[in-house]
């Protein structure tokens, strides 16, 4: 699938410290609000922000203009002490990958594993 001149993907994921899910449960917050807020502020956008069971509680697909909006966001988030842990993973599209694939396929002969 081409995206033309689309900014990249991220897969954004957190977990929240208790004191953090102490607040939410005492005052419902629309965190996916915040996180647009946040997100839009560094020229990205929010695509989804769902809530989740496993390591982590919420899981975030965010498209920024470069690495840097994203771990700016990251660090901001993180900056508020609500989280207890996080992970940032950059994700590409079939497009994208195939063109990995093919510059590491003329890159493989240039390779000397230490086993050589």
């Amino acid at each position: 699938m081409k995206r033309g001149n689309a900014m990249p993907f991220y897969l954004y994921q957190v977990s929240y410290s208790t004191e953090a899910v102490k607040a939410m449960i005492a005052n419902p917050t629309d965190r996916a609000a915040a996180a647009s807020k946040l997100i839009e502020g560094l020229g990205g956008k929010l695509h989804h922000l769902f809530f989740a069971f496993g390591k982590y509680d919420v899981v975030c697909l965010i498209e920024a203009p470069d690495d840097a909006a994203v771990a700016a966001a990251a660090m901001a988030v993180a900056a508020s002490g609500t989280v207890s842990g996080a992970a940032t993973t950059k994700l590409f599209t079939t497009d994208e990958a195939m063109a990995v694939m093919a510059k590491a396929g003329t890159a493989v002969g240039t390779y000397k594993p230490p086993m050589d």
